[in-house]
């Protein structure tokens, strides 16, 4: 392998190494940054090639900018703590009751608004909810981390990954729910019963009583009502075949101004909300997520492509089932190593370039969308669960959601691989 080769390799583990470990405090951002700086600094990649990288991250730029900005507004208007006593106060007093209630709000929210969304929109009403119980978060943090994987293929919009993998040949409604509606629900249901066994000494007991639910405000309800506008305009958009980023963001823009209208009558106050919102947002996803797009044709160049084709020759010449296994868990695994956004841009492209099709496309799919719940490093959605919860002052070591993920994880990619394979003929 040329020298040039090997530095991108080292360089892409060393960044992705680094935000896990969060040296110093610094922005997730900042590492991987620091690593798509030096793939061009060190001309492993030409200046040109990286402002490609960066461009065509521009849907996702938009989608995430949309999500934090209906994030935060729920959070400055009490939805999250609305939303936390409502759950505490129908978990009745039980903590499995209350971890059942949030995987359910977990698949809920990812069908409809993605696994973005999840991480983004749920975690901190999830948090809130059991601080407000007094009871150990991490198990009904787990959920929302991996329900977000879990369910990200029962519908197109439910990861952004599934857009990437397939391009220009998305197949109909009808066809993917035909396709991968039973793979969903095995994925849904045998990530509920591994992870609900993993966290059982934990979900054993009561729950303190949280008294009366709060009032929700009428910005909260406006909150609350944009949110599903949101869903209903990306529903339409994966219809329509558009991309989802430009309608996330300019509806989420849309709902922000609405209701500092309504909540401030003079200009200069309406202006100062909408400041102050704004500077609450952790921008940092934004040029962490660049970083790994440049990231992505940083390892084109040193033999991604290459490599993934070569995969697909040799899994295609097994036998259906150890083909069809072995294609979603190495493609599993491979997410967890790089990440699966960088990994559905290649396996996109080399699944177009083969002009791939059939059962073996599919599986591929549910590999990239369901493996990474395997390690933290799996999926966006889990970086920004993670960027989410240290937000709040908590983390999550990589050791610890790995222990966790290698339970919940092999069974589901299991079942849903095969029943892609098997509904696809």
């Amino acid at each position: 392998m040329p020298a040039a080769h090997i530095a991108i390799w080292s360089i892409a583990g060393l960044s992705i190494l680094l935000m896990l470990l969060h040296p110093r405090d610094l922005p997730e951002a900042w590492w991987i940054g620091i690593g798509a700086a030096a793939f061009v600094a060190f001309r492993l990649i030409p200046l040109p090639l990286a402002s490609r990288a960066i461009a065509e991250g521009t849907d996702v730029y938009l989608f995430l900018a949309g999500m934090m900005l209906l994030a935060e507004l729920a959070q400055r208007h009490g939805v999250f703590n609305w939303l936390a006593a409502v759950a505490v106060e129908h978990a009745r007093g039980s903590r499995a009751r209350l971890f059942s209630l949030i995987y359910m709000v977990g698949t809920f929210v990812t069908v409809f608004l993605s696994n973005d969304a999840t991480a983004v929109v749920l975690t901190p009403a999830v948090l809130a909810a059991t601080r407000r119980s007094k009871v150990n978060p991490l198990p009904y943090l787990f959920v929302c981390a991996f329900i977000a994987n879990a369910s990200s293929f029962v519908l197109p919009i439910s990861n952004p990954a599934n857009l990437v993998v397939f391009r220009n040949g998305m197949p109909p409604l009808a066809d993917w729910l035909r396709i991968f509606l039973v793979a969903s629900l095995l994925s849904i249901a045998a990530t509920y019963l591994a992870l609900r066994w993993y966290c059982r000494k934990d979900l054993a007991g009561s729950i303190e009583s949280a008294g009366e639910t709060p009032h929700l405000p009428q910005a909260g309800k406006l909150t609350l009502a944009g949110i599903a506008l949101v869903a209903a305009v990306l529903l339409t958009a994966s219809a329509l075949g558009k991309d989802l980023g430009l309608p996330t963001a300019i509806s989420a823009a849309l709902i922000a101004l609405a209701i500092s209208i309504r909540e401030r009558t003079q200009p200069a106050a309406i202006l100062s909300e909408i400041s102050t919102l704004l500077s609450e947002i952790s921008w940092s996803v934004l040029p962490l997520v660049a970083g790994l797009f440049i990231m992505v044709e940083a390892i084109n160049t040193a033999g991604a492509l290459e490599l993934s084709r070569a995969a697909l020759q040799t899994v295609q010449r097994l036998p259906p089932v150890a083909g069809t296994l072995a294609a979603a868990f190495g493609t599993g695994v491979g997410a967890n190593l790089v990440n699966n956004l960088p990994l559905g841009l290649i396996a996109g492209g080399s699944i177009h370039a083969a002009h791939l099709t059939g059962a073996l496309r599919n599986v591929i799919l549910v590999g990239i969308d369901l493996g990474p719940n395997l390690s933290v490093t799996g999926s966006l959605a889990t970086i920004l669960w993670l960027i989410a919860i240290r937000k709040q002052g908590l983390n999550v070591s990589a050791w610890k959601f790995l222990k966790a993920g290698c339970i919940v994880m092999p069974p589901a990619l299991a079942l849903a691989a095969i029943a892609v394979a098997i509904f696809s003929r």
